[in-house]
Protein backbone atom coordinates (compact mmCIF):
# COMPACT_ATOMS: atom_id res chain seq x y z
CA UNK A 1 0.00 0.00 0.00
CA UNK A 2 1.21 3.55 -0.64
CA UNK A 3 3.15 5.36 2.07
CA UNK A 4 1.51 8.25 3.93
CA UNK A 5 2.36 11.60 2.37
CA UNK A 6 3.15 14.92 4.05
CA UNK A 7 5.93 17.31 5.08
CA UNK A 8 8.41 16.69 7.88
CA UNK A 9 7.65 19.16 10.68
CA UNK A 10 8.60 20.05 14.24
CA UNK A 11 6.91 23.18 15.59
CA UNK A 12 4.95 24.48 18.57
CA UNK A 13 1.63 26.25 19.00
CA UNK A 14 0.82 28.30 22.10
CA UNK A 15 -2.83 27.73 23.05
CA UNK A 16 -2.82 31.05 24.97
CA UNK A 17 -2.30 33.02 21.72
CA UNK A 18 -5.48 34.28 20.04
CA UNK A 19 -4.29 32.95 16.65
CA UNK A 20 -4.55 29.42 18.06
CA UNK A 21 -7.78 29.90 20.04
CA UNK A 22 -9.76 27.52 17.77
CA UNK A 23 -7.82 24.65 19.36
CA UNK A 24 -9.25 25.46 22.80
CA UNK A 25 -12.68 24.22 21.70
CA UNK A 26 -13.63 20.60 21.01
CA UNK A 27 -13.99 20.31 17.23
CA UNK A 28 -11.80 23.34 16.57
CA UNK A 29 -8.93 23.12 14.11
CA UNK A 30 -6.32 25.16 12.30
CA UNK A 31 -3.75 24.74 9.55
CA UNK A 32 -0.09 25.57 10.12
CA UNK A 33 3.21 24.49 8.52
CA UNK A 34 1.39 22.29 5.99
CA UNK A 35 -0.53 20.27 8.57
CA UNK A 36 -4.01 20.42 10.10
CA UNK A 37 -4.19 20.30 13.90
CA UNK A 38 -7.57 19.54 15.51
CA UNK A 39 -9.06 19.28 18.98
CA UNK A 40 -10.86 15.93 18.82
CA UNK A 41 -12.80 16.05 22.07
CA UNK A 42 -9.85 17.10 24.22
CA UNK A 43 -7.29 14.99 22.35
CA UNK A 44 -5.16 16.78 19.78
CA UNK A 45 -4.64 15.12 16.40
CA UNK A 46 -2.74 16.24 13.32
CA UNK A 47 -2.38 15.11 9.71
CA UNK A 48 -0.87 16.53 6.52
CA UNK A 49 -2.95 19.32 5.00
CA UNK A 50 -2.62 18.39 1.30
CA UNK A 51 -4.98 15.74 -0.06
CA UNK A 52 -3.04 12.90 -1.68
CA UNK A 53 -5.37 13.03 -4.71
CA UNK A 54 -4.73 16.48 -6.18
CA UNK A 55 -3.28 18.50 -3.32
CA UNK A 56 -6.36 20.43 -2.16
CA UNK A 57 -6.40 21.45 1.50
CA UNK A 58 -8.25 19.03 3.75
CA UNK A 59 -10.26 20.24 6.71
CA UNK A 60 -11.31 18.68 9.99
CA UNK A 61 -14.92 17.48 10.23
CA UNK A 62 -15.74 17.52 13.94
CA UNK A 63 -19.08 15.74 13.43
CA UNK A 64 -17.41 12.70 11.88
CA UNK A 65 -14.07 13.00 13.72
CA UNK A 66 -12.37 12.80 10.32
CA UNK A 67 -10.74 14.89 7.62
CA UNK A 68 -12.45 15.83 4.35
CA UNK A 69 -11.15 17.18 1.06
CA UNK A 70 -13.62 19.66 -0.48
CA UNK A 71 -12.42 19.16 -4.06
CA UNK A 72 -13.56 15.58 -4.74
CA UNK A 73 -15.00 14.47 -1.38
CA UNK A 74 -11.99 12.42 -0.36
CA UNK A 75 -12.22 11.40 3.30
CA UNK A 76 -9.64 10.28 5.83
CA UNK A 77 -10.05 8.96 9.38
CA UNK A 78 -8.40 10.61 12.39
CA UNK A 79 -5.22 8.61 11.68
CA UNK A 80 -5.03 9.85 8.07
CA UNK A 81 -6.19 6.58 6.48
CA UNK A 82 -8.32 6.88 3.33
CA UNK A 83 -11.98 6.08 4.05
CA UNK A 84 -13.60 7.26 0.83
CA UNK A 85 -13.24 9.03 -2.50
CA UNK A 86 -10.32 9.15 -4.91
CA UNK A 87 -7.24 9.67 -2.66
CA UNK A 88 -4.58 7.10 -3.61
CA UNK A 89 -2.62 7.24 -0.35
CA UNK A 90 -3.13 8.08 3.33
CA UNK A 91 -2.21 11.41 4.89
CA UNK A 92 0.85 11.50 7.12
CA UNK A 93 -0.14 11.55 10.80
CA UNK A 94 1.87 13.66 13.25
CA UNK A 95 2.60 13.27 16.93
CA UNK A 96 1.03 15.99 19.07
CA UNK A 97 2.25 16.41 22.64
CA UNK A 98 0.99 18.97 25.14
CA UNK A 99 2.91 20.66 27.94
CA UNK A 100 0.78 23.30 29.65
CA UNK A 101 -0.42 25.67 26.92
CA UNK A 102 2.18 24.49 24.40
CA UNK A 103 1.43 21.90 21.72
CA UNK A 104 4.38 20.36 19.89
CA UNK A 105 3.62 18.86 16.47
CA UNK A 106 6.32 16.63 15.04
CA UNK A 107 6.80 13.97 12.42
Amino acid sequence: SPSPQGPTVNFTLDLAQSANSALNTSGGSLASHGVVVANDGGTYISVAQSCTHQGCSVGYNSGGHDFVCPCHNGTYDSNGNVTGGPPPAPLKKYTVTQSGNILTIAG
